[in-house]
């Protein structure tokens, strides 16, 4: 059995950007992340201690998505990287990180990096 868990639609609002003025006044990010992991045992005992808290995972991205960095790409590695050695269940995942209406010369709803592991 395969089983896993989501966060869709965390949003936050940071300062990622290759430009000093992106990290200067912030945009909108949206977040979503599947881990997968083993819930058997939550399935038939009814404990938190059987899983892995979602709120354990929303505070690591949390944690890393307030944390500058030019790259979307560098604050997806922390994410999964911060994941991974705090939650030693997960056996992968998937993530995608979203800079909403990015500052381009052009029209465009958003800018998305995603990363399977």
């Amino acid at each position: 059995m395969k089983t896993s868990i989501k966060l869709e639609g965390m949003r936050f609002f940071a300062y990622h950007g290759v430009s000093a003025q992106e990290r200067k006044v912030g945009n909108d990010y949206e977040v979503s992340l599947r881990v997968d992991c083993p819930l058997e045992k939550a399935m038939t005992s009814d404990e938190l201690a059987d899983t892995l808290d979602y709120g354990t995972l929303y505070r690591l991205v949390a944690d890393e998505m307030m944390r500058p960095s030019q790259l979307l790409e560098h604050v997806a590695g922390r994410i999964v990287r911060a994941i991974e050695a705090a939650c030693p269940s997960v056996t992968g995942g998937a993530l995608r990180i979203a800079k909403l209406s990015p500052p381009v010369a052009g029209e465009i709803g958003r800018a998305e990096v995603s990363v399977e592991w």
